[in-house]
Formats: structure tokens, C-alpha cells, sequence
């Protein structure tokens, strides 16, 4: 359930990529306000989505996004510029209690949580809501838990399964989780969408409880035009001493959909009347646009950027005969031209600084290191030397890139380029389509050699960069692991990490598999992906950090 998507949509609608090498992590993010958001005013959203999802169990929201505005969970994120993303409890009294050797989670609800009306938020709602998530008809969000819970996977919601037993609400302020298997990441798992408050009485209409779903958060939907403009408005029942997630800055919200690109940064670029006090939280600046921005320092002022973001990487077909030999794919390390594909891009500001680690700055665990160190436009010579050592002469890859991305086929002609300096032939296969891409890759003939691909994961755990891309349960079948790795040593140590509660230990775990992997060479870190976002004058706290590589729509405020 990560992030794995094309160049743009991995950094879904944003400007390219990454992070500052050895000090990426302490790298502050440019584009951060200065001036004191105040109280008050109304936030303009300008987006290109034609659709807001607010129900919990479709959605794949990250947890500094729209939905979290109207919906709380049992933990949240806290975010600060230059600083990881920090899990901070939210509804409930802490981040969770753990017992059982890792299959038991316990939380307790803070006390005096009300809906809008007055009433009480209880267990049983969050239960409620948990349960929905699995219903067929509710399909498309975040299901993390649904794998983890006992009995989830036969589980088939509350509407014709009945009560998910592995969910326990003993009083109206506790609830009990019971996992198949230890899980130390489920503190994070439990600050995604299917795990805010859903009364029972109230999901009368589960197709469309979305529209006008029962706030927990600080505003609730006033007005919803489909396709249009979606208006929230403050929620009398939230008491933000309850909350440290969220300020509750603006009156109101208004989210402007369906709107084009183009649109969407030419009235930010010219920053007048409302959009003043607009921003954008997906739509990129193009490269068509960058001059303009970096021509005028008013307007760069007003890009926020991160530090970091999704990885760029290319992936190499380990089950094709010419690419089985890891001497052979290391060799192709050196002969990547790093530095070509960064300008394709768009250069060191907006196109990302240059990856080696699998694991992403911002995401604890990350450390960074290079065990195969080149110059950035490669090293050719050196990968020549390794491959005629390997006994490899005359070798020809085929790969495959996306034809819906400005940059999808100058990055594959990039790497097409350098490899040819180190004596590889590589021949371009027609481009595809995202989804077409999407099923050729993840599918079980998978006819290709190299192709590039991004990855974000769904929450500041390492468990997300390395789990779904090298694990050998996600070879085919749709899952992510495209360069069809599988080394049990290495699905040994994704287990004991993913199993560690220590979250500092597990850390440490995955910072050591990082390296494991990377000395097989399944893949080549390319970049780390750099997001870009305009917003207008007289907004305020609107930054991005290394991850999320987005604006925290949750502590947004404006200034007059």
C-alpha cells in the first residue's frame, strides 16, 4: 500500500527532488513563512482532484492531509521544518501500550472527546470505523491493518461479517488489538484514516457518508459541489487542548477542484485577491514555469520545497538471464549517469540531489553511505573493468519507461546514454502508459530488463522503503518488488525488524538491511525526490520537511 508511482505522480503533482548528502537530514526546507499566522480568515486549497474522499475507509490520505482536518485518529504526526515527521497520540491518552511479545496493542481515549452535537466520542465508534475499512464495498483505502488484525484476512465488514473480534473496546475508553504477528510500526499504522471515530447511528448511507462523514477534527464539512468546490467550516465540538496535531487556524477552508495545472500556478504566480491566501498541496511547478519562478524573487520566496522526498530509482530484472549475475548489475551502478537524469529533472534545486540508500532521508534509519562510489556522471571505465572481469561482453538490456510524464522517457534516454559509455547497449521498448507500465512490471511475465520507477511510503517508517520493494512475498502478482530480489537472509531481517517495538532498535535494523540489500545491487538510487508547492503571501506554516515531502495542512494558518 506505499507509494509506488511514475516520476509524477510519485511525488504526486510535484516539482522534482531531494536531499543534501550528509547533512539531508538537518537540510531546512526552503519556502517556509516568516510572517505570524493568526486566528482567523479563510484558507483557499487550489487542486486539480476532481474528487475529496472523507471517508475513512476509502481513503489514502497521509496524516498531515485534507482528511485529518475533519477526522482524528488514536496517534497523529507532528511535523517541523528540518525535523522528521514525530508520531504524537491524538484521541487516545499515548501511542499505545504494548504486550503479548508484540500482538497486543492497548489504547485509552483521552477523556471529555465530543462530536459537533455534543455527544461523546467512544471506543465503539473507532471500532465501527475499523470495521467498515474492510467492507468490499468501501475498498481503495489505506489497509494496513487488515492483514495484521486477527481474522482479517476472512474478515468481510460490519454490514454482512458481523463484529471483528480482534478489535476489543472492553469500556467506552479502551480498545484492544490483537495481531496475527508482533508489528512495532503499529503505533503509525493506527494514525491512518480507518481508525477515526464512525457512530453507527450515523453510517446510514455508506456509499455516500463521505460527502458529510461525522467530525472529530477541528472543521466539518459546510457544503460539498461534486467535481467543484468542497467548504469546511469549524467543528463546535473540538477542543484543541485535546490535540497536538492540529492549530485550528483558519475559520473556514474551501477547497477549489478540478482546476488545471497551469491555472492552478498562474494565479499563484500572480498572488492576487483570494489567492493571496491560496496555496496548492499537489499541483508541481513545471518546468515550463521555473524560469518565471527563479526569475522573480518574490515569487521563489513562495515556493515551498523539501528537503527530501520519494526515491528515484532504476530497477534491474534480477530473474532475466543477463542480470542474474550481481557482479553484472553492480558494474551497471558505475555506468549509470547520475547527473544526466538529475538535469532531466530538472537540475540540483528542483530535479533532487543524488541517491545512494535505499532508505530516504527524513525516515529514521537512514544513514547515509555509498558502496559504489562514482562521480556523478558515472564512471564508465570502472564498470567496463567489472564486467569483463565478470566475463560479460556485448551485453543488451531492453527497457521500458512511461509515456505520461514529461520526464519519463528523457530519464530512460538518460540512463540509455550512459550505460552506452560503459560499452551496454540498452534498447528502448515503447513507452506505456502508467497503468499499462504498472501492470507489466508488477505482473507475473514481467518482459523487460531495467525500467525506472519512484516509491513514497505511506508513513515515516523504514519498514515502507525496503518491505514492499525487496521482499520476496512481493515478487508478481501486483505486488511492488520489481526487481524480483529474493534473498532469504534479507526476508529474515525484514521480519525481525518489522517485529521489533523498539522503534530506535528497529531503526537501527533497517539501516543495517539498507546496506544488505544495496550489496546485492538490485537496484540503483538515482535521486531523491524534491517536491515543490506555491502558496499565496498571506499564508502561514506552510513548509515541507524531508518526509512527508508535503505541506502539513493541519497547522496552515493565515496572516493579514
Amino acid at each position: 500500500m506505499m507509494k509506488h508511482l511514475t516520476r509524477a505522480v510519485a511525488v504526486a503533482a510535484a516539482l522534482a527532488l531531494a536531499a543534501a548528502a550528509c547533512n539531508a537530514n538537518d537540510k531546512t526546507a526552503s519556502g517556509g513563512s516568516t510572517a505570524a499566522a493568526e486566528q482567523g480568515g479563510t484558507w483557499h486549497v487550489l487542486t486539480t482532484s476532481k474528487e475529496i474522499n472523507l471517508d475513512p475507509a476509502k481513503s489514502q490520505n497521509l496524516g498531515i492531509s485534507t482528511i485529518h482536518l475533519v477526522l482524528r485518529g488514536l496517534t497523529s504526526w507532528k511535523t517541523e521544518q528540518g525535523k522528521a515527521a514525530q508520531l504524537v497520540p491524538d484521541l487516545a491518552t499515548d501511542t499505545g501500550q504494548v504486550s503479548d511479545g508484540g500482538k497486543t496493542w492497548t489504547y485509552k481515549l483521552k477523556p471529555g472527546l465530543k462530536y459537533a452535537d455534543g455527544s461523546p466520542i467512544v471506543a465503539a465508534d473507532i471500532k465501527y470505523g475499523i470495521e467498515r475499512s474492510f467492507a468490499p464495498e468501501l475498498s481503495g483505502g489505506l489497509g494496513y491493518h487488515k492483514s495484521l488484525l486477527v481474522g482479517g484476512d476472512k474478515y468481510t465488514g460490519p454490514y454482512k461479517g458481523g463484529d471483528l473480534a480482534s478489535v476489543q473496546t472492553p469500556d467506552d475508553t479502551t480498545l484492544v488489538f490483537k495481531l496475527n504477528k508482533p508489528f512495532g510500526d503499529w503505533p503509525w499504522i493506527v494514525s491512518m484514516p480507518a481508525f477515526s471515530p464512525v457512530p453507527k447511528k450515523a453510517d446510514t448511507d455508506p456509499a455516500h457518508y463521505g460527502e458529510k462523514p461525522v467530525a472529530s477534527g477541528p472543521y466539518q464539512v459546510k457544503s460539498l459541489a461534486p467535481g467543484s468546490k468542497l467548504e469546511l467550516e469549524r467543528n463546535p465540538g473540538w477542543d484543541k487542548s485535546t490535540d497536538q496535531a492540529r492549530t485550528g487556524l483558519p475559520d473556514s477552508i474551501v477547497f477549489d477542484m478540478g482546476l488545471q495545472p497551469d491555472v492552478v500556478n498562474q494565479r499563484l504566480i500572480a498572488d492576487a485577491g483570494d489567492d493571496k491566501f491560496a496555496a496548492t498541496t499537489g499541483t508541481s511547478v513545471p518546468a515550463a514555469l521555473i524560469p518565471t519562478v527563479t526569475g522573480n524573487p518574490a515569487v521563489k520566496a513562495r515556493v515551498a520545497t523539501s528537503p527530501s522526498g520519494a526515491l528515484e530509482y532504476l530497477a534491474m530484472n534480477t530473474k532475466r538471464p543477463a542480470l542474474s549475475n550481481p557482479e553484472v548489475r553492480k558494474a551497471i551502478q558505475f555506468a549509470v549517469d547520475k547527473q544526466a537524469v538529475q538535469v532531466a529533472e530538472g537540475g540540483p534545486e528542483y530535479g533532487g540531489e543524488l541517491a545512494t540508500t535505499l532508505i530516504t532521508p527524513g525516515i529514521d534509519g537512514f544513514t547515509k553511505f555509498d558502496l559504489y562510489p562514482a562521480p556523478p556522471q558515472g564512471d564508465p571505465e570502472k564498470a567496463k573493468q567489472m564486467l569483463a572481469a565478470a566475463g560479460v561482453s556485448n551485453l543488451t538490456l531492453t527497457m521500458v519507461a512511461d509515456n505520461t510524464t514529461a520526464t519519463g522517457l528523457p530519464v530512460a534516454q538518460a540512463i540509455q546514454q550512459g550505460l552506452k559509455r560503459a560499452g551496454i547497449t540498452v534498447k528502448l521498448l515503447p513507452p506505456l502508459d502508467s497503468e499499462s507500465l504498472t501492470d507489466l512490471i508488477t505482473g507475473n511475465k514481467p518482459d523487460f530488463d531495467l525500467t525506472v520507477s519512484s516509491w513514497l511510503p505511506d508513513f515515516p517508517s523504514a519498514l515502507g522503503n525496503i518491505q514492499p520493494l525487496f521482499a520476496s512475498s512481493e515478487i508478481g502478482n501486483g505486488g511492488y518488488n520489481i526487481s524480483r530480489y529474493s534473498n532469504p537472509a534479507v526476508d529474515s531481517a525484514i521480519a525481525a525488524a518489522t517485529a521489533e517495538s523498539d522503534l530506535g532498535k528497529a531503526a537501527g535494523m533497517w539501516g543495517a538491511v539498507d546496506k544488505q540489500i544495496m550489496q546485492d545491487s538490485p537496484v540503483v538510487p538515482l535521486i531523491y525526490a524534491r517536491n515543490a508547492f506555491l502558496h499565496g503571501s498571506k499564508v502561514q506554516n506552510f513548509y515541507l520537511s524531508a518526509y512527508p515531502p508535503y505541506p502539513n495542512q493541519l497547522i496552515v494558518g493565515l496572516s493579514k
